[in-house]
């Protein structure tokens, strides 16, 4: 007849069985750990001034062993499958365009990393050049601005240091413009008032778009309305504005937001000094191309107050924001 195996282990003593059930435990934690994080990278390569897709382009992460590629398709998108999460280094290479390397990209795990890559036409210097002067007199000598503009995207403001997020203090390390104090992101562009900055939004000429605005300095507030988590690459102009800025005295802020991701739905929270922020992004449906995205932000002080004394309360800062984008574009 069999043992009794419950009775059998009853009998054991009870330090061996603590042996027993901690290197069990040890087992499983080495299963788990084993299991590596990965997430997925994918976007867009086009051309710096034409923003014409470039396809074939070759796209490489260079910090991982091996190192991982893909190419672009005919519409210039690409998409790479299970990367490793962290820090990553991200080569895109085209014949005829200069290689651009990203750096430092981070890749988490609940958030698909969405990148809109533009590539500079690679110039090489000839040994002779004939240049014949010619008139066209029905074509504006200045199209665009080709001069005192600059291009920025939202990672570089969050590895600005004292930037909060917030786009308004990172251009403020642009030759040419300062900020009156430190307490707020008044822009002032060589010397002239705040208040001469024009801010566009999707094209769209809007106010001040600051909580606290105007308070200080008119053209200046506290903290950008926008959160980081919606905002796109955006323009900013210190002179030689093109035509469509007609109403630019100073300078011109033309901000973007960001498309959601269109083949999957993410979430997202974030919490910090400035704000807590609440964000979702994913497709409208499912057999169309069309994404939404938003994002609620409520003041992380505004929420402690509550701890101040009752004297002082009314003179928190309290502030909440919300922000929204849809994209049917690509419908």
């Amino acid at each position: 007849m069999a043992p009794y195996l419950p009775h059998t282990f009853s009998i054991i003593p009870r330090k061996l069985k603590l042996c027993i059930i901690f290197f069990l435990s040890l087992v499983q934690f080495r299963l788990v750990q084993s299991q590596e994080l990965t997430q997925v990278i994918r976007g867009q390569v086009t051309d710096l001034e034409t923003q014409a897709p470039l396809p074939f382009a070759t796209i490489a992460i260079t910090t991982t062993h091996p190192h991982v590629g893909v190419i672009s398709d005919e519409g210039g998108k690409f998409r790479m499958e299970k990367v490793p999460v962290g820090r990553h280094n991200i080569q895109v290479s085209f014949l005829g365009y200069e290689t651009q390397v990203i750096p430092e990209l981070m890749v988490t795990t609940g958030k698909e990393l969405v990148l809109n890559i533009q590539m500079k036409e690679q110039v090489s210097q000839l040994e002779e050049v004939k240049i014949k002067a010619f008139t066209k007199k029905d074509k504006p000598l200045n199209s665009m601005a080709t001069v005192s503009a600059r291009t920025f995207s939202v990672e570089e403001a969050r590895r600005y240091a004292g930037g909060f997020d917030d786009p308004g203090r990172l251009v403020s390390s642009f030759a040419g413009v300062t900020t009156e104090n430190s307490r707020d992101n008044t822009i002032v562009i060589r010397g002239n008032s705040p208040k001469g900055l024009l801010w566009r939004l999707e094209g769209v000429e809007i106010p001040n778009p600051n909580h606290f605005a105007n308070m200080e300095t008119f053209g200046g507030g506290g903290i950008s309305a926008l959160s980081a988590l919606v905002m796109g690459n955006s323009d900013f102009y210190t002179g030689a504005f093109p035509a469509e800025y007609g109403n630019a005295v100073s300078g011109v802020f033309d901000i973007r937001l960001r498309s959601g991701n269109n083949e999957k739905y993410e979430h997202a929270f974030q919490a910090g000094a400035m704000g807590i922020d609440v964000a979702s992004e994913g497709p409208l449906g499912r057999d169309t191309r069309a994404s939404y995205l938003f994002n609620y932000r409520y003041s992380t002080m505004g929420i402690i107050k509550v701890v101040f004394p009752k004297e002082i309360r009314d003179f928190v800062p309290t502030y909440q924001d919300l922000s929204f984008k849809f994209n049917i574009s690509e419908c």
